[in-house]
Formats: C-alpha cells, sequence, structure tokens
C-alpha cells in the first residue's frame, strides 16, 4: 500500500454483523482506522461527530438505505467519496448511486483483494493530477494492446474516462454507443485493462461479421459431431473470455433468436454448446457495442427489449468528432508522429491552414477517417510542414458559418478551398470584408489566398 493511502478514516456502513466484521478485519489490515455503522441514519450521527476520508456503505437497509445516505452525505459535503456495495440482483440501485456521485460500487460477493484495490484507488483519485489529456493504457502486458491510448483534451471526453475508470472494477455489463470510428473497442479495451480482470482474456467478436450459425458457435462453441463438418469440439469466446471480458461487437445486428439465447447467458452465467447436454459455467464480463438508435431497433422489433435492459445497466455515449473540435490538432500531431515515424519522415510542424481547414470538415468517419487522412497525408508530404495541398478527402463536407454547405467534393483540401473561398465571394457580392468574417480568416489572409491563385482575379 502506498504512503498516501495509509492511515485513513474509512465509516463502514451494513446492516450484517458478519459483514460488517469482515470489512473492518481486512481494511484494518491495511492500517485504516474503521468506524462502524449499522444503518443510515446511525451513519449520519457518526459522520455528525467527526471527518471521514471514505464512506463505504451497502445499498439496501432499514431505516435509510444507501442511496438516500449518498444523497444526504453528498448535500451536506459534495467532495464526499463514497463507494457503495450492493448485490447483484440490485444492480438498478448500484447505477442509481453512480449518477447520485458515488465514486465507484462492489457487487456482492466481492473479494478482499477487489475491495482493497477499489478503497486504494479512490484515494490515489483524490491526489492525481486533473486534466490529464492523454491517458495511457496501463502497461499490463508486452502486447500491441499496450501502445493504444484514448488521446484527448476534451472537457468531456475526460469526464466520460473519469467515468469509465470508476465503473471498471465491477463486472456490470456495458453498453457502448457511438459513431462508426469513434473508438468504441478502444474503450472496451480500456475497460478491460482498467479492470481485475486485465491479466485476464480480452475476446472480441463482431456480430454483424458472421451468419446466425457461425455466430453461434463463435460465441457458444460446438461439440463434435454437432453438425457437418464439426469434426472436433471447439470451445466459444464465452469459453475463451472466462474470467476475462468479451466484447460484443455491433451487437444489435445479431439475430433475434441469438439474442434470447445471449440473454439467457447474461442471466444465468452458463453456456449450451451447439450440439452439447450440460450447461457450461463461465464468468464473463460482457461489453457491447452499437453504432445503431438501439431504441429504434427496438420499436422496429429487431432488438429485444430485455436484452437490451440487461446490456444497458452502464450506458457510454461516445462523443463524436465534429463535437470535440478541440481535439482534432492533437490527435492530428498524434497520428503525424505515429505514421512519420512507419513512413521514415520527419514532419516537424502542421501549417495553420491546414489546421483550419481540418476544423471545418465534418468528420463522418470521426477519428477512424482523421487517422487514414493524416497518414495519407504524412506519405505524399515531401518537406518538414503539412501544408492543405497534401491532404485528400475522397467526399467531404464542409460548413462554415455563413455560406451553405460547400457539398460533396472531391479532390485536395487546397482545390476544395479555393472553390470554397469563390463561392463564398459570391454570396457576399465580392465583399472581402464579410466573406473574410463568414470564413472565419482574417482580410489579409483572404487577399494572401487570393493572390495565390493564378487564375483568379482579385477584381
Amino acid at each position: 500500500m502506498t504512503k498516501n493511502n495509509s492511515h485513513k478514516n474509512i465509516l463502514v456502513v451494513d446492516d450484517e454483523i458478519e459483514m460488517r466484521i469482515a470489512l473492518e478485519t481486512t481494511l484494518k489490515r491495511e492500517g485504516h482506522h474503521i468506524t462502524l455503522a449499522e444503518n443510515g441514519e446511525q451513519a449520519l450521527e457518526r459522520l455528525s461527530e467527526g471527518a471521514f476520508d471514505l464512506v463505504l456503505t451497502d445499498v439496501k437497509m432499514p431505516k435509510m438505505n444507501g442511496v438516500e445516505l449518498l444523497k444526504a452525505l453528498k448535500k451536506k459535503s459534495p467532495q464526499a467519496v463514497a463507494i457503495m456495495m450492493t448485490a447483484y440482483g440490485d444492480i438498478d440501485n448500484a447505477v442509481e448511486t453512480m449518477k447520485a456521485g458515488a465514486f465507484d460500487y462492489l457487487l456482492k460477493p466481492f473479494s478482499a483483494e477487489i475491495l482493497i484495490a477499489t478503497v486504494n484507488r479512490a484515494f490515489l483519485d483524490k491526489s492525481s493530477t486533473k486534466n490529464e489529456f492523454v491517458r495511457r493504457a496501463p502497461e499490463i502486458s508486452k502486447t500491441p494492446d499496450r501502445e493504444r491510448r484514448i488521446i484527448t483534451q476534451n472537457k468531456q471526453m475526460l469526464e466520460l474516462i473519469k467515468f469509465v475508470e470508476n465503473i471498471s472494477y465491477s463486472k456490470s455489463t456495458v453498453l457502448i454507443m457511438g459513431d462508426t470510428g469513434t473508438g468504441k473497442e478502444m474503450f472496451a479495451r480500456y475497460i478491460h485493462q482498467m479492470s481485475p480482470r486485465a491479466q485476464k482474456p480480452f475476446m472480441a467478436v463482431n456480430c454483424a461479421a458472421l451468419p446466425e450459425g457461425l455466430l453461434e458457435t463463435e460465441l457458444f462453441g460446438h461439440e463434435k459431431g454437432a453438425f457437418t463438418g464439426a469434426i472436433e469440439r471447439k470451445d466459444g469466446k464465452f469459453e475463451l473470455a472466462n474470467k476475462g471480458t468479451l466484447l460484443l461487437d455491433e451487437v444489435t445486428e445479431m439475430s433475434l433468436s441469438l439474442q434470447a439465447k445471449l440473454l439467457r447467458v447474461l442471466q444465468e452465467h452458463e453456456i449450451d454448446k451447439v450440439g452439447g447436454r450440460a450447461s457450461i459455467p463461465v464468468d464473463v464480463r460482457v461489453v457491447a457495442t452499437t453504432n445503431r438508435d438501439i431504441k429504434e431497433r427496438i420499436r422496429e422489433n429487431q432488438f429485444r427489449e430485455d436484452l437490451y435492459y440487461r446490456l444497458n445497466v452502464i450506458p457510454l455515449k461516445l462523443i463524436p468528432l465534429r463535437d470535440r473540435i478541440d481535439d482534432i490538432l492533437t490527435l492530428a500531431e498524434h497520428f503525424i508522429e505515429k505514421h512519420s515515424k512507419d513512413l521514415n519522415k520527419k514532419i516537424s510542424h502542421i501549417a495553420d491552414e491546414t489546421i483550419e481547414l481540418l476544423k471545418k470538415y465534418s468528420w463522418p468517419g470521426n477519428v477512424r477517417e482523421l487517422e487514414n487522412i493524416i497518414e495519407r497525408a504524412t506519405l505524399m508530404c515531401q518537406e518538414n510542414t503539412l501544408l492543405p495541398s497534401h491532404l485528400f478527402f475522397d467526399e467531404e463536407e464542409i460548413q462554415t458559418k455563413g455560406t451553405r454547405p460547400l457539398g460533396k467534393f472531391k479532390g485536395t483540401i487546397y482545390d476544395m478551398e479555393k472553390e470554397l473561398i469563390t463561392q463564398t465571394l459570391e454570396e457576399v457580392n465580392g465583399n472581402k470584408t464579410k466573406a473574410a468574417e463568414n470564413l472565419g480568416i482574417s482580410v489579409r489572409t483572404l487577399r494572401n489566398k487570393l493572390a495565390s491563385y493564378k487564375n483568379y482575379a482579385e477584381s
């Protein structure tokens, strides 16, 4: 245990005496000072008598439950740190406590190791540096996954990352929703890497990539002779991910019959192999992703509502790049550094005009599209500065403050920039001051650009 975490005052609240004693014994071994309360009302009395670094409370208690205690605690001291404990069947209450400001929640039964790790993380979180804009995945192995990073300085994204770190230690299913290219799989891996399951397998299945028959055997496995061609027994991804995490990518593309089988696994924590006679218990945390409007799929009877509620215990909505304009430069610089190494280039600077144009693009393909465009631009760049002429979009739609969308356009951004300026000038009857204002650039910059277009008469 680190020095920063020693000798903390912890209030333990639980109506079961055996649980209070077990928690007290475990935490005292770690050097903490423990005070006990058997319900919420008694806990409030203890809180009025002294200060505590952490409140560890059960959710289901007589007189005053854990949710009510948390709300009273937060009203009195908004900075107070609380960890909630709940049984698996009361998971909805646990999610409510996260929204009410709990640091984390533990699902009973939990091990002493999970308890200690969560408590220590709560204390470390209080002394951690704020507004860190590059979150690195923990170096748990020497695999390519170790190099994956979530790059951001956007406030909403930082809050999202903090939320992910707080819920990683539970077993609850997570539903990650977001547009194509927003980093759903990266967040799924980050949840796994931050969890106690980090040393166990992380498996992924793309539910949209396989037909129903193949997807079933991929998920649940099959016995030898279960069907023509099943010449040997095969373990499915649920078995292979046992004690670890399973990513169900594009889960909304799964057939209704398979959804019913998945629902049973989530409820019973056991699988049935194709052609098998006995159920097999599994301990797997499921993280599902989708780029669809899942509620629309439910209305269309293409997705089971009961499965949605099972998956949506912890919902995570990722932010599209068009709403993270402040991340574009940070991401572009990161991708230039990454691909410059691969391509043996020495690009040290991005021209202001290039940044300007990147920020005006709507990014339908999000971060994935940005990386592809930067990789292509890095390949084309022969100097040490990335210029607008190095950027190339297959199709694009640029938005400016005062002009209509330029529409679908093919060619380099240099050509598109010229077309955009020409169109804007036409819309304001040649008024350069108004055109510069609509384009978000200075009049001087506009004049310099017009001078560089040899086939454009400034008059």
